[in-house]
């Protein structure tokens, strides 16, 4: 049965533990950081930096609100960077778990072409052309470990486990959510492993909040339909 995050952004209070966790488990060194007169930093994902905390100011309906987003690879159901790379040993999904794994084998392919066929701009390159992005800890759940992302989430905002049981935990989650917030959803639950729960417009949070390399005369969901394979477990009507 495959796995999947639930990451309830309602709870996220933008601590950052899991952006450090993620670093302290890959033993991926700090980056060099300026004061750009907000709290995120680094300013994006990159080769060194799996995972990023989204934070935005926003004025809506007149009140000030924090949006927090923690962005990192969503695992797609049908990945297209696994399609566009073609190279079963550089880019492959682990059955067992539905993770998307790049590996060093990713040198020397068109690594800006697998860039551009992510739907939420995740994949970085490093000055060789070798490209990473979040393993969901694969090594750790192959050993019956959490995340060390979700491990670290004092708050409850990171949760992984079997594909059922999120989903489950991701609707029962929006239905209560709603009661304050009519405009929260799950971000493209069909398809793709992390599962957000986010309670307004998408964009206020980050451009790549929802998959958006949609060609032109194309709607959302049509491209969706395109790119992904939906997960068939999944009841309709969710989004």
């Amino acid at each position: 049965m495959s796995k999947s995050f639930f990451i309830d952004t309602t709870l996220c209070t933008a601590c950052r533990g899991c952006q450090v966790a993620c670093k302290q488990w890959h033993n991926l060194p700090a980056e060099n950081t300026t004061n750009r007169g907000t709290f995120e930093n680094p300013p994006d994902l990159s080769f060194d930096t799996y995972k990023v905390v989204r934070m935005r100011e926003q004025v809506i309906d007149g009140k000030f609100a924090w949006l927090f987003f923690p962005e990192q690879c969503r695992h797609c159901a049908d990945p297209p960077c696994r399609d566009t790379a073609g190279e079963p040993s550089a880019i492959f999904k682990d059955e067992a778990t539905g993770a998307v794994i790049f590996t060093a084998n990713t040198k020397g392919l068109d690594a800006d072409e697998i860039i551009a066929s992510c739907p939420y701009n995740i994949p970085r390159k490093s000055e060789d052309g070798t490209l990473a992005k979040c393993d969901m800890c694969i090594d750790r759940v192959h050993n019956g470990l959490l995340p060390a992302c979700v491990q670290t989430c004092p708050t409850g905002a990171m949760n992984f486990g079997d594909r059922e049981k999120m989903v489950s935990l991701a609707r029962q989650r929006l239905d209560i959510v709603k009661k304050a917030y009519p405009k929260a959803q799950l971000v493209d639950v069909e398809y793709v492993e992390v599962i957000y729960l986010i309670t307004y417009q998408p964009e206020l949070y980050h451009k790549n909040v929802i998959a958006m390399n949609a060609p032109a005369g194309m709607t959302r969901q049509m491209a969706l339909r395109k790119m992904f394979r939906p997960m068939t477990s999944i009841a309709s009507g969710i989004l």
